[in-house]
């Protein structure tokens, strides 16, 4: 039977084999190059110069801080927005819920960065926005909508609106309304038995929509890039600029490797509160 055993593993990690080997070269092997490429020094040598810059260097701290407050303030609005657009669906008939999730899916249809040029185009001061916003009266002046936070900010909720609707309205759709039905019966109110039963069953998809946000936040490019102008820097701009202005590849593999890991820290606390696996939309 021990060597029926040993067998049957072996045949299985053959079949694995192929997958293993996959993951091994696109992603195990690139890892541990930023990580070996993060040591190397100006002069060659191995060395923790790299670190110590982002340690010395206060303009760092500035990048990280901004980083995190925008993740933070994107996953913020999202939840604002997200959460009540996917308890409205929740309620709906599932022939009608799933025609109006397409219209939260149809973002993906199209590319990020024809997106978030098209809000360029809108939030610019001579844009449709400011345009509409003067000829109704609201304000006088075009408002400084982009190459700011705001515009920013109004750039990755849109992008990012739909990574948390998802998991939030399956979590949703999962809740027995049973449940609400029995504390109805007990006395509570809609209101009572949403707050007590309902928001409290959805916790943990709201979670997990919140923690996919704010991780696809922390590496943001495009958007902040362009709608930023400029003027709100983030991590991953910075490791562009290392690359394409001083072809610092040392100093670009550092801020990788530590965006990497606090990415990684935040994955593991997140999986001390909720399965990993809801990320990806199994269990409930």
């Amino acid at each position: 039977m021990a060597r029926d055993g040993r067998a049957e593993r072996l045949a299985l990690l053959g079949l694995a084999s192929p997958a293993l080997l996959l993951v091994l070269v696109i992603l195990v092997v690139p890892v541990a190059w930023l990580f070996y490429v993060s040591f190397i020094g100006a002069d060659g040598s191995f060395s923790l110069e790299n670190y110590e810059r982002m340690i010395n260097r206060k303009s760092y701290a500035r990048i990280f801080y901004t980083t995190f407050e925008i993740s933070f303030l994107t996953t913020g609005i999202c939840i604002l927005i997200g959460y009540p657009l996917a308890y409205f669906l929740s309620q709906l008939p599932p022939r009608v819920a799933n025609l109006c999730l397409i219209t939260v899916l149809l973002p993906f249809w199209t590319s990020l960065l024809v997106r978030t040029y098209a809000w360029l185009v809108l939030l610019q001061k001579s844009g449709l926005v400011n345009e509409w916003g003067i000829s109704a009266g609201l304000w006088e002046e075009p408002l400084k909508l982009v190459h700011n936070t705001t515009g920013t900010l109004i750039g990755m909720v849109h992008i990012m609106l739909p990574f948390l609707v998802l998991p939030v309205y399956s979590a949703m759709r999962a809740i027995d309304r049973r449940y609400l039905m029995a504390a109805a019966n007990l006395g509570a109110g809609p209101v009572r038995a949403f707050w007590t039963v309902f928001a409290p069953l959805s916790l943990p998809g709201l979670f997990a929509g919140s923690l996919i946000v704010f991780v696809l936040c922390l590496g943001f490019f495009v958007t902040p890039a362009v709608l930023g102008g400029g003027k709100v820097i983030m991590v991953s701009m910075k490791i562009a600029s290392n690359i394409e202005l001083f072809v610092n590849w040392g100093a670009a593999s550092a801020l990788g490797v530590v965006l990497l890991v606090t990415t990684l820290v935040i994955l593991w606390v997140a999986a001390r509160f909720v399965a990993l696996e809801r990320l990806a939309g199994g269990g409930h």
